[in-house]
């Protein structure tokens, strides 16, 4: 092999395997989106679940609610085959709203019926709230996969600030500065962790072909002046 294609050769692997790495990353874990939202608020999130087998399907999801946070008013969308159902929880002491007072909340949502294949992705929407008004406070939602081989995947590892990240973390959502109307829905106003992943991507298709039209010109160069 001449040394351009070489050199060729080996920008093209850098590439392609930092290209593998990062689409693996963005469909590694269940993630909630947008990853923050205004407390204090109502906030329409969108549950991503990737498939992660290679020969099974997901047949079952289940989401449970963050644990000692109470939020009110659950409502759940699904989708095609999936049906929703929920586990509802009796508060020791009923809240006030202002469309009257509730004695129990929702717990956990199953999702069943639906299947997620091998190399897909679904998506279930969830609109919580009021949320807690405690901006700056992370809440967790313990996930539970199931696939038709039995096999079983639990998200929920705790997701510690400064530590690396958990084999199976809990998907979060950050609570941020409220907003000015605390009744309106937000789904789009942050970044989605995907959106991230998508530009990472991108970023290093961008910039391996920095490095391959580089080494063109380098080899043009020096042909050029031999």
């Amino acid at each position: 092999m001449k040394p351009f294609q070489s050199r060729l050769a080996i920008a093209t692997g850098i590439v392609v395997a930092s290209v593998g790495a990062f689409a693996g990353a963005a469909s590694a874990h269940i993630t909630i989106n947008p990853g923050e939202v205004p407390a204090g608020g109502f906030a329409v999130v969108h549950v991503q679940v990737p498939n992660e087998s290679d020969t099974a399907s997901t047949v079952k999801v289940e989401i449970a609610m963050p644990e000692g946070v109470v939020i009110p008013f659950v409502l759940v969308k699904a989708e095609g085959d999936w049906k929703a159902t929920t586990e509802r929880t009796k508060l020791a002491t009923p809240i006030k709203t202002e469309d009257g007072e509730i004695s129990e909340v929702v717990s956990k949502i199953t999702f069943e019926g639906g299947t997620i294949a091998p190399g897909h992705f679904e998506i279930f929407d969830l609109e919580l709230g009021p949320l807690p008004n405690t901006p700056g406070e992370v809440l967790a939602f313990p996930a539970i996969q199931t696939y038709d081989n039995g096999d079983v995947s639990k998200w929920i590892d705790k997701v510690v600030d400064g530590q690396p990240e958990p084999e199976a973390p809990t998907p979060l959502l950050a609570l941020g500065e409220p907003g000015d109307d605390h009744h309106s829905t937000t789904s789009a106003s942050t970044t989605s962790h995907s959106d991230s992943h998508v530009l990472g991507i991108v970023a290093v298709i961008v910039g391996g072909v920095g490095v391959l039209l580089g080494l063109v010109s380098l080899v043009a160069g020096r042909r050029r002046a031999a």
